[in-house]
């Protein structure tokens, strides 16, 4: 079996998993599960199917997504290839036999479910879809299928000690809200603040009616367990891989 983190807060077969336990090589070791990096597209694929076969669903059941920092939300009860990902930042199902899959190496992976209607989510949440709303996107298009007591799940993503930010990124959040200034701290340098993405996560998602709790872990901080990209900028040591979290409704 390879290493996943779960909550028990989420009924639905789910995973966070880490960079362990699958057979890429090089900067990709092992778990990769980007298909859009530069890995081999077979040892990827072959990721990801270890990935779907550790929530007992089959390869194909696996959907991903186009991801590109924003707050579009797909539909996956009409699910895509994999050649025809669609450009989206999160995706719901409440059909049966669905899996989806978020790929990160430091922004927030946020799964979603509500257990009772059948419904689940999954949410790419880097700071600029997180401040451009993609979590209160992914929630109320889990409403539309029915959803009403929603759960929330903030995995594993850089934490506050390991974000250092800068002025552009901190007038962008205060500038949706000024009172989001208590998501910032001192940084190390002058005109510099330490961002905190999951909590600032986590409050987006409570003002929205879900009830959401987080994993606490830190890419950046823990190289044996996760991809960080930002932990490889300052290395220098890109290109690397991206871990994957996943939710999904059985048959």
């Amino acid at each position: 079996m390879i290493p996943l983190l779960t909550h028990p807060s989420l009924t639905a077969p789910h995973g966070f998993f880490t960079r362990a336990g699958g057979v890429s090589t090089g900067a990709f070791a092992s778990l990769n599960c980007s298909l859009s990096g530069r890995d081999d597209p077979a040892r990827v694929a072959g990721n990801r199917e270890r990935v779907a076969m550790a929530l007992g669903f089959a390869a194909p059941a696996l959907l991903g997504l186009f991801q590109v920092h924003g707050a579009v939300v797909a539909d996956a009860d009409a699910p895509w290839p994999e050649t025809a990902r669609p450009e989206a930042d999160a995706m719901v199902a409440s059909k049966p036999g669905r899996l989806l899959g978020i790929v990160t190496a430091d922004c927030a992976p946020v799964l979603f479910a509500d257990a009772e209607a059948g419904v689940v989510g999954a949410a790419h949440a880097g700071w600029r879809g997180a401040v451009g709303g993609v979590l209160e996107a992914t929630l109320d298009a889990m409403r539309a299928k029915g959803a009403r007591r929603i759960t929330a799940v903030v995995g594993p993503c850089i934490a506050a000690p390991s974000y250092e930010v800068g002025p552009d990124l901190r007038d962008a959040v205060l500038a949706r809200a000024a009172a989001d200034s208590r998501f910032f701290s001192p940084g190390q340098r002058d005109d510099r603040w330490q961002f905190d993405l999951p909590d600032y996560c986590l409050a987006r998602l409570r003002d929205a009616g879900a009830a959401a709790q987080g994993l606490g872990r830190d890419t950046l901080a823990e190289p044996d367990a996760f991809f960080s990209y930002r932990r490889a900028t300052l290395a220098g040591a890109l290109p690397i891989g991206h871990q994957i979290s996943a939710i999904g409704l059985r048959d």
